[in-house]
């Protein structure tokens, strides 16, 4: 007896789909999306906020007639499912039990369901031929191979034709839990020949389909990644620019009558060591504090400085709304996409300004070109080093990571290390340098007499503004003007009459 449900899509279309008792809620899917135009293997159908399961007929899901089915989209990675594979005698002698079991993603076709069966990874090392068996017909007498097409019963619904073995286990219903599926065989007139080349143009042209679409759907280009690249490029650009600029109005010319010590203010007052065809030559070199205490230590504060205010007090309360709610895992599309833009930033680094700092605290910083691995910081430090025989190593301050000594590419300093812009490593001697050594100036003479001392910029004073005192004004105004004189005042149309 026929029957109908009613489909409600996320914009609230409805549309109605004739049902049987045997109607696979599949292919009740199927039919609404077509009718939304939209893609089917992007929703989901939810029957009272319960999901629907999809492989199974009308009759036994447990709908009435005329059921509201929801379309619900979908997470975009797919799920597992778990697939038994019963192959047929006298093939199922030679496997145990019969039955091949691995388990697929849920958008894989049925095609390649059975081309990884094939593999020697999903058949436990055994030889089986699904998908491109031949017999010897006793008919025909011309000797020719005929093609055997497979045959797949997945909860009795049978699948043999080209157009079929396009579906997805996704399509089918299935997105998680264990299916059997039978497999069977199927003689046919067409010769092997042909049907292996109608089967290798028929997927073909299904890939560029597929292909197609995916480019439509991404518009061809990554244009996130392509404007990072383009606004990094343009960023490394401006600041080399600026460097190079800094280095041409520093140097000085050897027969000049211009001190180098006297420049403007607030201008940098080392000399550049970037001129030198040495490439381990620091850019600069920067001596160690004279005083026992810190610079920073050395400017007044206030009590004011470390009370926190209503702007610290709403920003905690945000990110601990922030945190507290449920993030959703980023999809393979949206990874891949991460990726993409991750490898465009890498690309567009042209170089790093690396500083290290010393045990003794002095510092030096380098220029490092991207094709730079670890091994280059290494020789850079012992070119400055007064007893570059001791062993030590570099580590980025707050983690666990250590450049490695090694000229492998894995240890690239921008793409395996991911450093950019301004870095800061620090130099820690290994356990087998002695006390006496720690203890000795790190830096040789000619170094150090390059050397500049670190000038801390002044920080501007602001004006304190008096958040105490105007926020109990605001608050008594307010009560005031909602109190009035204390004294609850009557409304005229209340009144009953005079005394």
């Amino acid at each position: 007896m026929a029957s109908h449900v009613v489909v409600i899509a996320t914009d609230l279309r409805r549309t109605t789909v004739k049902v049987t008792p045997g109607t696979y809620l599949s292919d009740v899917l199927e039919q609404a999306c077509t009718k939304f135009n939209i893609p089917r293997d992007k929703y989901l159908l939810k029957h009272k906020q319960k999901q629907v399961d999809l492989s199974v007929p009308f009759r036994t899901s447990g709908l009435i007639g005329g059921a509201k089915l929801e379309l619900v989209q979908r997470s975009n990675t797919p799920s597992a499912v778990q697939i038994a594979l019963q192959i047929p005698q006298p093939e199922a002698k030679e496997i145990p039990g019969g039955r091949l079991i691995k388990k697929f993603p849920s958008d894989l076709t049925l095609w390649q369901v059975m081309r990884q069966f094939e593999s020697g990874e999903a058949s436990a090392s055994k030889n089986v031929n699904i998908t491109a068996r031949g017999y010897a017909s006793t008919t025909s007498g011309s000797g020719q191979l005929f093609y055997e097409t497979p045959v797949l019963n997945i909860m009795g619904r049978e699948f043999s034709t080209f157009e079929g073995f396009q579906k997805t286990l996704s399509q089918l219903g299935h997105n998680s839990g264990n299916v059997l599926i039978r497999l069977g065989y199927k003689q046919t007139d067409q010769t092997l020949f042909e049907a292996m080349e109608q089967i290798s143009q028929f997927f073909k042209d299904a890939a560029e389909k597929e292909n197609s679409a995916v480019r439509q759907d991404s518009g061809g280009t990554n244009p996130d990644g392509e404007k990072l690249q383009e606004t990094v490029m343009a960023d490394n650009t401006s600041d080399l620019a600026g460097q190079h600029h800094t280095s041409q109005t520093q140097e000085q010319p050897a027969d000049s009558d211009t001190d180098p010590s006297v420049q403007e203010s607030g201008s940098v007052t080392a000399t550049s060591l970037s001129a030198t065809s040495d490439p381990y030559r620091p850019v600069n070199i920067f001596l160690a504090p004279s005083g026992d205490t810190p610079a920073a230590a050395s400017f007044p504060a206030t009590e004011s400085d470390y009370t926190p205010t209503i702007a610290h007090a709403q920003l905690h309360q945000a990110r601990l709304l922030e945190s507290s709610r449920n993030k959703r895992l980023l999809s393979d599309k949206e990874l891949r996409e991460k990726a993409v833009v991750d490898e465009a930033r890498i690309a567009a680094v042209k170089s790093v300004l690396v500083k290290v700092r010393f045990p003794d605290n002095t510092s030096g910083e380098w220029q490092v070109g991207p094709q730079e691995t670890g091994s280059f910081l290494y020789q850079a430090v012992r070119h400055v080093m007064a007893d570059p025989s001791h062993k030590f190593h570099l580590s980025l301050p707050g983690s666990k990571t250590i450049i490695s000594d090694s000229t492998s590419q894995t240890h690239n300093l921008v793409k395996g290390y991911k450093l950019f812009g301004r870095v800061l490593l620090n130099l820690v001697w290994d356990d087998s340098v002695p006390a006496t050594i720690r203890t000795q100036p790190f830096l040789k003479g000619s170094m150090a007499k390059q050397g500049q001392e670190i000038k801390v910029p002044e920080v501007p004073e602001v004006p304190e503004t008096d958040n105490a005192a105007s926020a109990p004004q605001q608050d008594a105004k307010e009560e005031k003007k909602e109190k009035g004189d204390g004294i609850k005042k009557v409304p005229k149309w209340l009144k009953l009459g005079k005394r």
